[in-house]
């Protein structure tokens, strides 16, 4: 028998850490955006989206979206508002409400 010394092979391929190495950083992108809380991942429709308010959404504006605009949301009762502002000087863009309605419990 001829016992050769080997390299171990490695658990992941090249390709797999590579994609683990993205996926790693894509969560970690997006943890970064929630922390800030950038507008861009609040759940706000790219058609409002519309932060000159030109009556058009660019481009331009959906990516401020995800790096100059921030957003902070409020509850109080059943309203519920967002307010957008830009992040570099805390100036407010606009303010958003709405009225939830809770569904109300059971009576036994």
């Amino acid at each position: 028998m001829n016992a050769k010394l080997s390299k171990p092979r490695s658990r992941f391929s090249t390709r797999r850490k590579a994609l683990l190495g993205l996926v790693v950083i894509a969560l970690g992108v997006v943890g970064w955006l929630q922390y800030v809380g950038a507008a861009g991942i609040s759940g706000i429709p790219t058609k409002d989206m519309d932060w000159n308010a030109d009556g058009e959404v660019t481009q331009t504006e959906i990516m401020q979206a995800f790096y100059a605009v921030g957003v902070t949301k409020t509850s109080e009762g059943q309203r519920e508002c967002s307010e957008y502002y830009w992040r570099q000087d805390k100036r407010g863009i606009r303010v958003d409400c709405r009225t939830t309605m809770a569904a109300e419990p059971e009576k036994k």
